[in-house]
């Protein structure tokens, strides 16, 4: 029984229950691994929860099997899967389903568990967006209230939000139609080796593949990347592969016929070569040089330069200094990269998870050697992106497949196959110093980072571009030098990952500005406090903010709750005993957008002739809420109730482009030009109804304007779509840096100051969060839910940069030897909402997403320090670095 229905059904010999479901229909049953480390695919087996992918389907004959599908009828589903939506507990929405019904059988056995039962039996099921803690306040019923007004500034829940508590969003392996060839993409086992191919022809004719694709198979060029400029990476490797994972060759054919492949049979020979898997490798002097061409493997370099910071440094009264190092970090979002294409009256149209539809579209294009508007993306939901999903990954595969087979063809990687191909965090290896005065006042900074950019370029000149103005942190510092290299190696491509580069520059900072003040006898609360940027105070490109700098709102608000765990740390800790209780501060900053460059996007939006307003919205929502804030700030600014606006898009043939969902830029970008646009959509109405500038427009009968006493209700006639319609583009105020990086780099900066408390076990080295204290300025928050749900994620993914995560490529290439946090793992997170508007933002908005994960880290590894006294410089910090920094803190002089 599936649901409460017979289903006869004839498995492949060995099929995993996941994949029967879903070949049953049962969409809302995802797979996020197939190997029992996501928790995605839970269902009910018996009544009991289970991850269907660890259930052989011959196991499931003649019991009763319920997904989500089959729960949604029940009145304490329906009060859960609302409190879900209320609460924000459904972000991307990938892993929802398999939460909800583990929620369920729970809520079965004990109808008011405690917060420790939610845990125990949701801990199988990962979430990479949330930080768990609004699922677990909805699971125990604690349900926010549904505010009664939904312009900007109200909570109102994600107007996408039923389709994921429902278990109905569509991603990216979702949508395939059922006749759709499949594809698996042959890759290389070594990180650098000679490609030799056998005869691929008689292959394809003895296994009855359809097609076998290689580099000779596409038209036009086999390189693509994000940046023009750089891009380098090829759909298939000519030769020679350089990293891990990288595609070689396709094969496409009937899904059964490509479930059953055994991928060793494919003819091809690897000869390994001499690989270099770290900067210092890659450039020894006999390194192979992984680009022809090129002098070397240093892809691109970064400065700032500001003053003269070795005079600085040279007369402070005390200098910090250290080499601080940290490695790839997986995105381990829970939706692996997926989709399918097929031609459409001679063009590609791809149907996929992306952060970047207009980007993929040209990118496509020079692959398929073939005008952009030969290229149609319509995005799929996306189960998290994190900034990997602005590389293209299964889109070139699929496109060249539809078009050698004439057939739709469709592809999913594995867990595996997508942390082995796709981009990851930069490793970093940083060499900092920093000064200050007696008095505490910063006196000389001079900062080095080294990044592993990996086999390609992806992101890799961003963040070499970005590093070096945000390496200072939110400080005033008059003398400063910061150089960054970005260098090739044979590891996975470095791309974008939730702060480009800034989390590990913050490490450095943060880590040294405790040194400084400890050494000096002040509270590192207000050494930072004192050195803070502020109004009319320069940053280190020389660019001034007149207003909307948030950085010292943040420290005042964190201020009361640092005194107050202060003194809870001290009554911890005065018994003794193995458990230290320690208290760590860091701040962040980021700037919105792209580094000096252009970075427009545009909102279209139209009236019908009944009176239906239509927004074309194409930024990508990967789950922080794009679609519910633009439409908030539009309908808010056109004056109708949100419910009053359809959303179309995004779809690069009906919506323009807004850009691609990175940078944090869509809040503040797009949400510009959906101002602008209502605006002028507004005006138009209201001359049209020849009303005043304070008329009120009602929906729902057709489109009425109220004036004072007068209504008046619009004829509208339409000879296209629309009866009026308006498109407004914006694009931030920035200036190009010269040659020492000084200019202004954006318009807006979003700030942050993070408090962490912690316990050390000074035996075993384990570190466990009690709590976090988040303080953030946003500008204005349109959506404070929305908010508080980027914060409670970007602490999550921070905890997991500072104490677990760590990508080694061939040995952590899944989720269970590579670990992110679970829902024990994430303590109570309060957010202090600081609101500095921006004369800039919309309604006076700023960016979050990045800012969100930035200063978790470092507040973590202060924390630890100030508990035990071990001073760490590496992330992760494992339970061994951390005894290893509590030896050798106790054997130093």
């Amino acid at each position: 029984m599936l649901n409460g229905e017979r289903v006869d059904y004839a498995p492949r010999e060995g099929e995993r229950l996941s994949d029967t479901l879903r070949a049953l229909g049962a969409l809302d049953v995802k797979v996020g691994c197939n190997a029992g480390d996501c928790g995605a695919c839970t269902v009910l087996v018996d009544g009991e929860p289970v991850c269907a992918c660890l259930v052989a389907s011959t196991q499931a004959d003649g019991r009763d099997v319920t997904s989500l599908a089959g729960l949604r009828a029940e009145p304490a589903m329906q009060r859960l899967a609302d409190a879900f939506h209320r609460n924000n507990a459904a972000q991307c929405g990938i892993c929802t389903p398999g939460m909800l019904v583990s929620a369920a059988a729970l809520l079965r056995r004990n109808a008011q568990p405690s917060e420790a039962e939610v845990k125990d039996a949701l801990g199988g099921v990962l979430c990479r967006c949330t930080g768990y803690r609004a699922i677990i306040d909805a699971v125990l019923g604690t349900v926010r209230d549904v505010p009664a007004d939904d312009t900007i500034g109200t909570g109102v829940p994600r107007i996408d939000g039923r389709a994921k508590v429902h278990g109905t969003e569509r991603f990216g392996d979702d949508v395939a139609p059922a006749d759709a060839l499949a594809l698996r993409v042959i890759r290389s086992p070594h990180p650098r080796a000679r490609i030799v191919f056998g005869d691929l022809a008689a292959f394809a004719a003895g296994t009855g593949i359809a097609a076998v694709l290689t580099a000779d198979d596409v038209p036009g060029a086999n390189r693509f990347g994000v940046i023009p400029a750089f891009a380098d990476q090829p759909v298939f490797a000519v030769g020679e592969a350089r990293y891990r994972g990288e595609a070689v060759a396709a094969v496409v054919g009937d899904p059964d016929v490509i479930a059953a492949l055994d991928a060793s049979t494919f003819p091809v020979r690897f000869e390994p070569l001499p690989a270099a898997t770290s900067p210092a490798e890659a450039e020894a002097a006999d390194a192979a040089v992984l680009h022809a061409g090129r002098a070397g493997n240093l892809m691109c370099e970064g400065l700032v330069r500001k003053g003269d910071a070795e005079a600085a440094l040279a007369r402070a009264a005390i200098v910090a200094e250290g080499r601080f190092r940290s490695p790839f970090v997986e995105h381990a979002y829970i939706e692996p990269e997926a989709g399918y294409a097929e031609v459409v009256a001679g063009r590609v149209e791809v149907h996929a998870s992306t952060q970047a539809p207009v980007m993929d579209r040209d990118g496509l294009a020079g692959i398929l050697g073939v005008e952009p508007e030969a290229v149609r993306i319509v995005p799929t939901a996306c189960g998290g992106g994190f900034g990997s999903k602005l590389d293209l990954s299964v889109q070139p595969f699929l496109a060249l497949a539809a078009l050698k087979t004439g057939r739709p063809v469709r592809c999913a990687y594995s867990r595996t196959e997508s942390m082995q191909s796709t981009t990851k965090r930069h490793p970093s290896d940083i060499r900092c110093r920093i000064g200050a005065t007696a008095d505490g006042t910063i006196c000389g900074f001079d900062f080095a980072g080294t990044f592993d950019t990996g086999a390609y370029a992806s992101w890799g000149p961003t963040v070499a571009n970005r590093v070096p103005v945000h390496a200072s942190g939110p400080y005033r510092i008059a003398d400063y030098r910061a150089t960054s290299r970005a260098v090739h190696t044979h590891n996975p491509p470095s791309g974008a990952f939730r702060g480009f580069g800034v989390p590990q520059s913050a490490i450095a900072q943060e880590v040294l500005f405790d040194d400084l003040a400890m050494a000096l006898g002040m509270d590192r609360l207000a050494f930072r406090q004192r050195n803070a940027l502020a109004n009319g105070t320069p940053t280190v490109c020389g660019q001034v903010f007149t207003q909307g700098v948030g950085i010292g709102a943040c420290f005042e608000a964190i201020s009361p709750h640092w005194a107050r765990a202060l003194a809870g740390a001290d009554a911890a800790n005065v018994a003794g005993g193995a458990v230290r209780r320690g208290v760590g501060v860091a701040a962040g900053w980021y700037g919105c957008g792209n580094t000096s460059m252009p970075n427009p996007s545009t909102i279209r939006a139209g009236v019908r002739a009944d009176g239906g307003i239509v927004l074309h919205q194409g930024a990508v929502d990967i789950g922080q809420g794009a679609n519910t804030v633009i439409a908030q700030i539009f309908a808010t600014t056109l004056g109708v109730p949100l419910s009053a606006v359809e959303i179309v898009g995004p779809d690069t043939d009906v919506t323009p482009d807004a850009g691609k969902t990175s940078a944090s830029r869509q809040t503040f970008v797009s949400g510009n030009a959906a101002r602008l646009t209502a605006e002028a959509l507004r005006a138009e109405i209201l001359r049209l109804a020849n009303a005043g500038p304070d008329a009120v427009i009602h929906t729902g009968d057709g489109l009425v304007v109220e004036d004072g006493e007068r209504r008046q209700r619009l004829e509208l006639t339409a000879s296209g779509p629309y009866a009026l319609e308006a498109a407004e583009s914006y694009d931030p105020p920035t200036a190009p840096l010269d040659a020492n990086g000084q200019g202004a780099p954006y318009a807006v900066y979003g700030y942050a100051a993070h408090m962490v408390e912690l316990d050390v076990d000074m035996e075993l080295g384990t570190v466990t969060l009690v709590k976090v204290t988040a303080a953030h300025d946003v500008g204005r928050a349109i959506n404070p839910v929305l908010v508080d749900g980027q914060i409670h994620g970007g602490v999550a993914q921070g905890a997991g940069m500072a104490l677990m995560e760590e990508y080694i490529p061939g040995r952590t290439e899944n989720l269970h030897d590579y670990l992110i946090p679970t829902i024990g793992d994430i303590p109570p997170i309060e957010t202090l909402i600081v609101e500095e508007p921006d004369a800039h933002g919309p309604y006076g908005a700023k960016g979050l997403g990045e800012h969100a994960l930035i200063p978790t880290a470092p507040a973590i590894l202060n924390a630890i320090r100030h508990a035990s006294g071990a001073r760490l410089t590496a992330v992760p910090a494992t339970p061994d670095r951390v005894l290893a920094a509590i030896r050798a803190a106790k054997a130093a002089p």
